[in-house]
């Protein structure tokens, strides 16, 4: 079975297992986008773009993610409740069953990369059942040039298929939706659930393993950007801390808002084509440059519309994990190619739901890997049923539902890149202020940028005793005085006018962090330890 398209090539899917020929390769966004209006799978927003709903899954699943246990995988991958294994015959068993549910329907194939520095560029090829799935992967990847595609070899391949449900019986899945990466096979296979993340995380998932082992290069769940002078800022964070909005910014060249690759050339390449960006309270006000990309070739998802076409970004009717994603051109002021030389700053974004941590503090090395490895933010009350007060949360490397190696191998060459390179690392916090949420306030987003716009300029000053306080409790660096920020705001024991709540709440906090750091402990070095809240709540 063979497809054509006249402005790229023919190929052939029969290694795949598909018998039928209902396959539409390489459509335009705009063809794409007119398929899904025309079958009902969408509306057109008043912007031009398309709003999809993705059903039954708002997010991603991360106990239902899988990774075939083999010999590629079985003495590397950090098996457990965040790496799960999947037996080699199961999977066999149940991709078989996947493609022979989409062997009889209209199918939609893209062939695209990951990773903007050529030296470690993946080729892609993407099989949706949606249309809207393969208008994301045009979005998310990189889009090879009709010449590239002439000469165009998939080395991995996403198959998506959100209207097969799996028999955790008989398949070996949790329930009926599943994502599972098989490193032998180079296969990426989602069932069960339309959420389009699925798909981008599972190629950096496998990046997140073959770059460290086999390429000697970090990769990051972060966002980066670049200044006039060349210098480079990483952006780790959880989602909903600002990872996106904090590296879009006027003043300097988005290189990626999402996953990113540091090589030992002291290089920082996007692994993406795209954006992929939280839009739940989103105003032209705040953040210009997202709405502005909400046009034409954007897909919103799970959004509320009116009458008009208009979204209301305030409505979470449907989830709180409201989405848009857009290709990276949809940004003005970005780099191109999208590769950074020689970081100079990394932050640390959380949105500590407490309101304990200073809005922004200089971290040691030591202290740098601890965080980096604890990867903290906070649940706040009416995120998840249950939730009634603010819960601290953790994820390993800020992103630890993509990592396939255990947190300290990541930690370990994050602290070799840092000495090497001399870089700065900075804890912001993006949460709450004046008390913890319900009491307090969420920090004022022209404040935090105004923090890191003084820390890549050099205007915090230097490390001193004058210009630097010691936290009491977390043994953090917080500046004194910022540009445009009042002093009052920069220590959070004083935003409170309360230290004896202040202290409870910074030592039950402290404890958390310790509790979280217990999985880790035999595996992280002295340093690293020592990198930790330093006192004890008696």
């Amino acid at each position: 079975m063979t497809i054509s398209n006249p402005k790229t090539k023919t190929i052939s899917l029969k290694d795949y297992g598909f018998t039928n020929d209902n396959i539409h390769y390489q459509l335009t966004p705009e063809e794409l986008q007119e398929i899904s209006l025309s079958k009902g799978l969408g509306e057109e927003a008043s912007s031009g773009a398309l709003a999809i709903r993705t059903g039954e899954f708002t997010g991603r699943s991360p106990q239902d993610r899988f990774i075939v246990k083999d010999e590629v995988t079985r003495d590397k991958v950090w098996w457990g409740l965040v790496n799960i294994p999947f037996d080699p015959q199961k999977f066999e068993s149940l991709y078989k069953k996947v493609i022979k549910y989409l062997d009889d329907k209209e199918l939609y194939v893209r062939d695209c990369s990951a990773c903007a520095d050529p030296e470690y560029r993946m080729n892609i090829r993407v099989i949706t059942e949606y249309p809207w799935s393969n208008m994301f992967a045009y979005n998310m990847f990189l889009r090879p040039g009709p010449e590239e595609l002439q000469q165009f070899d998939p080395e991995w391949t996403v198959i998506n298929a959100p209207g097969f449900h799996a028999d955790p019986a008989v398949d070996g899945t949790r329930q009926h939706n599943f994502a599972i990466l098989n490193f032998s096979r180079k296969i990426a296979l989602i069932g069960g659930t339309g959420y389009t993340g699925e798909i981008k995380k599972g190629i950096f998932s496998a990046l997140n393993f073959l770059l460290p082992v086999y390429k000697d290069t970090l990769p990051m769940h972060c966002s980066a950007n670049v200044g006039e002078e060349g210098d480079t800022a990483i952006f780790f964070g959880l989602s909903g801390t600002g990872k996106t909005t904090l590296s879009t910014d006027p003043l300097r060249k988005l290189i990626g808002d999402d996953e990113h690759g540091w090589t030992a050339q002291n290089t920082v390449f996007n692994f993406e084509g795209g954006c992929y960006a939280k839009v739940i309270n989103l105003s032209q006000e705040n953040e210009p440059e997202i709405f502005r990309a909400i046009r034409k070739g954007a897909i919103l998802e799970n959004v509320v519309l009116d009458k008009a076409g208009i979204v209301d970004f305030g409505d979470t009717s449907i989830t709180q994990n409201t989405r848009v994603s857009y290709p990276i051109h949809h940004i003005d002021n970005i780099q191109r190619p999208s590769i950074g030389t020689h970081p100079k700053h990394i932050f640390f974004l959380t949105a500590d739901a407490f309101g304990v941590l200073p809005p922004i503090s200089k971290l040691t090395p030591s202290q740098a890997a601890y965080h980096f490895i604890s990867g903290y933010t906070a649940k706040v009350a009416g995120t998840e049923a249950g939730v009634v007060e603010p819960i601290p949360s953790f994820s390993a490397c800020f992103g630890a539902p993509f990592m396939p190696l255990h947190p300290t191998r990541y930690a370990e060459m994050l602290s070799r890149k840092m000495q090497e390179s001399g870089v700065n690392v900075w804890l912001v916090n993006t949460g709450w202020t004046g008390g913890p949420y319900g009491v307090g306030k969420r920090m004022e987003l022209k404040y935090t940028r105004a923090m890191i716009h003084a820390a890549l300029s050099g205007k915090l000053g230097l490390y001193t005793y004058d210009t630097y306080h010691i936290h009491s409790v977390f043994g953090v660096a917080q500046p004194r005085e910022c540009p445009g920020v009042p002093s009052s705001v920069l220590s959070p024991r004083a935003t409170w006018n309360n230290d004896e709540a202040y202290y409870k709440t910074a030592f039950k906090l402290t404890n958390a962090f310790r509790e979280n750091f217990k999985k880790f402990e035999s595996y992280a070095s002295e340093e690293i330890r020592r990198g930790g809240p330093q006192r004890y709540a008696f």
